[in-house]
């Protein structure tokens, strides 16, 4: 079976923010009919023979019942299979994954994925994210993201280095990525400075190093490669994909300068594709803090362990850089819709791949994007996805 046979036609997003004025339902339909539009020869929703949809409302908000049924008909969709993906940070990377398999399994032509999320109408206090990150009744105790990722933070400046300027040079680049992007949470430059002075949340993260809760749907259409010559004249094609899972419990890890589910998932992806790191023109990458970023691009082998830092302090990683790393503003400018985000990252890698970028647009030589999550319990489960221009 070719993977490479399974073809991306649309995709489309709705600004992220904090979006009170929106439903979870009128949001989806916001990225479908986006997502609709972007199809450069027109499709007819009534093709669409299965969606997947990524969403935490299950988890965040207790509706278990909610989201798989209510979004076919929000879309105009009733009838249609729908499935629910709820997989912590990476559901919208892993709907994805599921969408592929779905089409090059023969089983469906047209499958829509999208991803919806909304965050801003219940505050932190009323458990929102305490939900997501309920585990161990005495493990777990006191812990918030921030209490996660601020051990790796500390670790990697002890052994290689890293410093606060370092990680404020990561946030400083997406904020100047966000100011480029009409989709972004935050359109704002911010400067070193700003980081370096913000409050702080969990030492060494400070309030600019970290992303923000935000509301947001994204939507693609995936297809067959049969089909697709139907629907575009620029298809981007499926490449690769993989996942990785690690132990959930900070107590369990073996580093606090990788994340093990990050590299596996890499490699299965890479192998997949049939390339490596070297290969990628553009990627998308978790960077939920200034931190993960660094860990990120060490991970998916951009760079060396310990050179992730310095690689975003020289710019390495700008626009303009060896490798650019979100180009969209990232979770910390463009926001972190959970849900979403997975698939908004694919649609940044979709208009990279055909030019579509506008001031954001990166150089296309090999023809590679990466798109990658990371998350749940103690970063215990990540995805990585790959797309192409180059045709099978």
């Amino acid at each position: 079976m070719s993977w490479s046979r399974v073809a991306v036609v649309g995709g489309g997003l709705v600004r992220f923010g904090e979006l009170f004025e929106s439903s979870y339902e009128q949001m989806a339909h916001g990225a479908f009919e986006a997502a609709l539009a972007s199809v450069d020869l027109g499709l007819d929703p009534g093709r669409i023979d299965a969606i997947v949809l990524a969403t935490q409302r299950g988890t965040l908000w207790g509706q278990e019942g909610i989201g798989g049924n209510t979004v076919p008909s929000a879309l105009g969709l009733a009838g249609t299979p729908c499935t629910r993906i709820e997989n912590a940070c990476p559901s919208g990377a892993d709907a994805f994954r599921i969408g592929a398999m779905i089409v090059a399994s023969g089983v469906h032509d047209v499958v829509l994925v999208i991803g919806v999320e909304k965050m801003r109408d219940k505050s932190t206090e009323e458990g929102l994210l305490s939900r997501a990150a309920g585990g161990h009744p005495v493990y777990t105790r006191g812990e918030t993201a921030p209490v996660l990722f601020a051990p790796f933070a500390t670790r990697h400046m002890y052994e290689h280095g890293t410093t606060p300027e370092m990680l404020a040079a990561v946030a400083v680049k997406n904020h100047h990525n966000g100011s480029l992007d009409p989709y972004a949470h935050f359109q704002s430059e911010i400067t070193a400075e700003q980081v370096l002075s913000s409050p702080m949340v969990c030492s060494p993260l400070r309030l600019l190093d970290c992303c923000p809760q935000t509301d947001g749907a994204a939507a693609l259409v995936l297809t067959s490669a049969e089909k697709a010559s139907e629907m575009t004249r620029s298809p981007v094609w499926v490449a690769g994909f993989g996942m990785g899972t690690d132990h959930p419990y900070l107590h369990e890890k073996s580093s606090f300068t990788s994340l093990p589910a990050t590299v596996s998932a890499a490699e299965r992806a890479y192998e997949m594709a049939g390339i490596g790191p070297s290969d990628i023109d553009v990627a998308e990458v978790h960077d939920c803090f200034t931190i993960t970023e660094i860990l990120d691009i060490e991970d998916l082998g951009f760079f060396e362990k310990g050179k992730g830092g310095r690689a975003a302090l020289d710019g390495d990683t700008a626009i303009t850089g060896r490798i650019p790393v979100n180009p969209s503003g990232g979770l910390l400018a463009k926001g972190h819709p959970i849900g979403a985000t997975g698939v908004a990252q694919l649609v940044e890698c979709w208009w990279q791949l055909r030019g579509e970028a506008g001031p954001r647009q990166v150089a296309i030589t090999n023809g590679y994007a990466l798109q990658h999550n990371v998350g749940g319990r103690g970063s215990g489960v990540s995805v990585v996805n790959i797309l192409t221009s180059r045709s099978p």
